[in-house]
């Protein structure tokens, strides 16, 4: 029979600016002493370390938690784009739900330099490829423009196209994550915007505007997973489980349908969320509270309706009833999301993670949902992967 996996433990830096932060080695090392003090346990507790980042040089996990302790655990980088630490925390959680382990650590994070996401090797075929000839084949003069906001942008496009979706729609999405992000210290940007603001910031590619676009950040954070008898053992708070969690890469739909929406992850989203559901024997209108991939506006909105937050097509219904936030059918994104609290792509699913466990725990301050039981983490990475998973609180 599989482990029940606690989240026993979680720490985050507040995200940053490029240039603004500590090195990737010494975030990553207080990240990891912040979960464990929260979990309260000892590094020689730990048997195994799974750590996400994107930008680094190979090893560069052992070089954040060897400032922790020199252990001898198996540490195992991974990389899997802005899904990375998401990925971490899915590998962390089979082993201990598979008994390998009985206690592991799942680490983030990233040191970003400023401006748009661009590929760093230019000497061999690009992964991103084929996703980009779709976007290129569709937008005339789109191969100028960087590979996110071509993607994500032309995904907008389409969507809008598609389903007479109004731009405002997008802009109040952008307003909604201001308006969250000024309750949390961890956040980049805490001022709010309005959908004026937000409607008339300079143009980036197609209807997205400079304040729909993530911005980039510096930042870790961390999660210990246990099984409730380590729990137990240790008399560790085992109140918060993952109930479910599942992750997909890309479909022949993806590229075999020429659709942006499908190029930026729809059909792997809606795929991981109804394994997730069907797991965990619970449906999306049983959930609280969520943090979602917002990378840019445009993927908010169409992850709504991935998600079963709302019908196919329903999602500019569901902003503009105000469903997507307080007093609504759920809370979306309290941290602020991506779009405020910034997206250092290694620590971004760690940072939803240890989200979605403050609000579980009545721990969020001002930005609490309130009695919020159930929540659902939903972390992208184009390329392609996707993770989501399902938390709740017991007992």
């Amino acid at each position: 029979m599989a482990n029940r996996v606690v989240v026993a433990g979680v720490g985050m830096l507040p995200f940053v600016k490029p240039g603004a932060s500590a090195s990737y080695d010494e975030m990553g090392a207080e990240a990891a002493r912040l979960a464990l003090k929260d979990a309260g346990i000892d590094y020689d507790k730990v048997e195994q370390a799974y750590v996400g980042w994107v930008y680094g040089d190979s090893t560069s996990g052992q070089a954040a938690l060897y400032k922790v302790g020199l252990t001898g655990i198996p540490v195992v980088n991974v990389n899997n784009n802005c899904s990375t630490g998401s990925s971490a925390l899915f590998l962390a959680r089979q082993a201990v739900e598979a008994g390998i382990v009985d206690c592991a650590i799942a680490l983030g994070f990233e040191q970003m330099t400023p401006g748009a996401l661009g590929a760093v090797f230019d000497d061999r075929p690009n992964p991103l490829g084929d996703f980009l000839k779709i976007a290129d084949d569709s937008f005339q003069g789109a191969g100028e423009v960087p590979m996110a906001l071509r993607l994500f942008g032309g995904a907008g496009y389409e969507y809008q196209e598609k389903y007479g979706a109004k731009s405002e729609t997008f802009a109040r999405v952008r307003e909604k994550a201001s308006r969250q992000a000024e309750h949390n210290e961890r956040a980049i940007f805490r001022t709010p915007v309005s959908v004026d603001d937000v409607m008339q910031s300079p143009k980036m590619f197609l209807n997205l505007t400079r304040l729909q676009c993530g911005p980039p950040g510096c930042g870790a954070a961390a999660a210990i997973l246990c099984s409730e008898g380590f729990a137990r053992k240790h008399g560790l708070d085992a109140s918060i489980v993952i109930a479910g969690q599942a992750m997909t890469t890309d479909y022949p739909s993806t590229f075999a349908e020429k659709s942006l929406i499908k190029v930026v992850g729809a059909d792997m989203t809606k795929e991981a969320a109804r394994r997730v559901y069907e797991q965990a024997g619970i449906g999306p209108d049983a959930i609280d509270v969520v943090e979602l991939h917002d990378c840019f506006t445009t993927n908010e909105v169409i992850t709504y309706e991935g998600l079963g937050l709302c019908p196919e097509g329903g999602a500019e219904k569901f902003v503009w009833d105000g469903d997507n936030t307080y007093g609504g059918k759920v809370v979306t994104n309290p941290s602020g999301g991506l779009l405020s609290k910034g997206h250092p792509l290694g620590a971004t699913g760690l940072g939803q993670c240890a989200e979605l466990t403050w609000q579980l725990r009545g721990q969020s301050g001002k930005r609490q949902v309130e009695g919020a039981r159930v929540a659902l983490q939903h972390n992208l990475g184009l390329g392609g992967a996707c993770v989501v998973t399902l938390y709740e609180r017991r007992a």
